[in-house]
This record gives C-alpha cells, structure tokens and sequence, in this order.
C-alpha cells in the first residue's frame, strides 16, 4: 500500500467485513436480550447497518472494485468477547449489561472508522463517499448515545439492584 487511496480502499474493506459480522451479531444479541429496550435498540441498528453496507457498497462501486471484506481482526475478537460474556453471565441483568458493553465497544470502533474514512474521502477528492461515511458516521455517533443513555436509566440500574438484593440479604441475615 503506497497511497492514501489505497489505505483508503482497504480500510473501506475492514468495515466492509465488520459491518456484515455486526449484521450476523446483532439478531443473536437481540434475542438473547432479557431487556425489551435493549433488544430494540439492537433490532434497530440491524435495520440501520443493512443501510450502511449499501452505503460501503456505493463506495466500492465508486471505487470500481467489488464490494469484498478483508478480515477486521479488531471486529473479531470484540463480537467474540460478547458471545463469551453472552454464555458466561449468570443473571439476565448482568448478560444485558455486558451485550450493551460489547454494543458500544462495535459503536466506538466503528465511529472512529468512519471519522478516519470521511477525512480520508475528502483528501482523495471522493466527496460523493464523503457524505455517505458522514450519514453512517452519524448514525452510529447517535446509537452510541442512545446505548448510553439506556445503560445509565436502566440496564447498568438493574444490574447493581440485582448485585445489591444478595448484599441486602447477608446484612440483614447477621443481624
């Protein structure tokens, strides 16, 4: 790789493959969600990453290559670190909790991907790709808000109410 249009192309090609991995993850998390906000929250962004890849598949065309991944690494190993926590958890609460972690650990790869990608386009002179990074760039700068708030208001609540009961218990058990 010699230019930065070259970066770019395979950088377009990482979340290319990372986008359809989050495609194959998201059904898995939304039904293995005990919360019904949160396996809403992953319904829709399943709807929106179907967008997204047509997006990545616009820019390939641009690029006049066809649309292929090239294995994210990166990727892997976070939607399998949320498989291992999805069987591990012992309690609803605390499985929510860390699908919703894993959920924003995707988000911020993915955000800081397309920031790079749109300054990228830019200086390549791909202003048409410029503005459909900067609409995926948004979306998943505002599912990252909204899992935010839904960790603050309630899933990350319930897991320390359900942490608190047991210690609530052995207190007043000693009593």
């Amino acid at each position: 790789m010699q230019t930065l249009h070259e970066l770019f192309e395979e950088t377009v090609r990482d979340i290319y493959y990372a986008e359809k991995k989050i495609l194959k993850a998201l059904p898995k998390m939304a039904k293995k969600a005990s919360s019904e906000d949160l396996s809403a929250a992953f319904e829709a962004h399943l709807e929106e990453t179907e967008g997204q890849i047509e997006r990545l598949e616009q820019i390939f065309e641009m690029l006049g290559k066809n649309a292929r991944g090239k294995t994210c690494p990166a990727i892997d190993g976070i939607i399998e670190e949320a498989e291992e926590v999805m069987k591990e958890a012992e309690t609803d609460a605390v499985r929510d909790a860390a699908m919703l972690a894993a959920a924003q650990a995707v988000e911020h790869y993915e955000i800081s991907r397309y920031g790079t990608l749109k300054s990228w386009a830019g200086k390549v002179g791909m202003t048409d790709a410029v503005k459909l990074i900067d609409e995926t760039l948004q979306q998943e700068k505002a599912t990252d808000v909204k899992l935010s708030e839904l960790a603050e208001s309630e899933i990350n609540v319930e897991a320390e109410d359900q942490e608190a009961e047991p210690r609530k218990r052995r207190a007043s058990s000693r009593r």
